[in-house]
């Protein structure tokens, strides 16, 4: 039987990432599990430079730009999701999203992380890879990526009957 303990949810807070923690929300209900809800904020010094070259007020812009990802994490984590599900909201500063994600599932010894795919074009994925491909392939654990919002989860009788086990 499978036993997952900590599931990781990893959100860009678009469309497909909405979807993934619907997923993970059913997932860490079903399997008890604990539910850490990661999103990885720009590092402002990668972003590239204004017209002067240089970031005036660096640790300002970098307080604020993670300050927003808390509330937009705060927003998607539910008091029923802390409760429940013992949802944490975490955030994390990184230049490289794929790398912090796996990252931190290795080090908060998840058993699946879950996340979003944009679907992007073979030329688009050529020029720009994907954070979730990255992730699929350095991953410790298994990955669910969820790629359209609109798909709607159901849980199979026999998948419940092997959770409940």
């Amino acid at each position: 039987m499978i036993k997952l303990n900590r599931i990781l949810v990893a959100t860009d807070f678009g469309e497909a990432s909405e979807a993934a923690l619907n997923y993970g929300r059913e997932l860490a209900r079903m399997f008890s599990a604990q539910l850490d809800v990661l999103h990885v904020a720009d590092n402002v010094l990668t972003r590239g430079f204004g017209a002067e070259g240089y970031v005036a007020n660096y640790p300002e812009l970098q307080r604020d730009v993670e300050e927003a990802a808390r509330r937009n994490l705060d927003a998607l984590v539910s008091d029923e999701d802390r409760k429940m599900l013992r949802a944490r909201p975490i955030v994390i500063t990184s230049n490289t999203p794929a790398i912090a994600i796996v990252s931190y599932a290795k080090d908060a010894g998840a058993g699946l992380i879950v996340m979003g795919t944009h679907g992007r074009g073979t030329m688009a994925h050529l020029l720009m890879g994907s954070v979730a491909e990255r992730v699929v392939r350095t991953s410790p654990c298994p990955v669910l990526t969820v790629r359209h919002p609109e798909h709607e989860f159901v849980l199979p009788d026999a998948l419940v009957a092997v959770a409940k086990a």
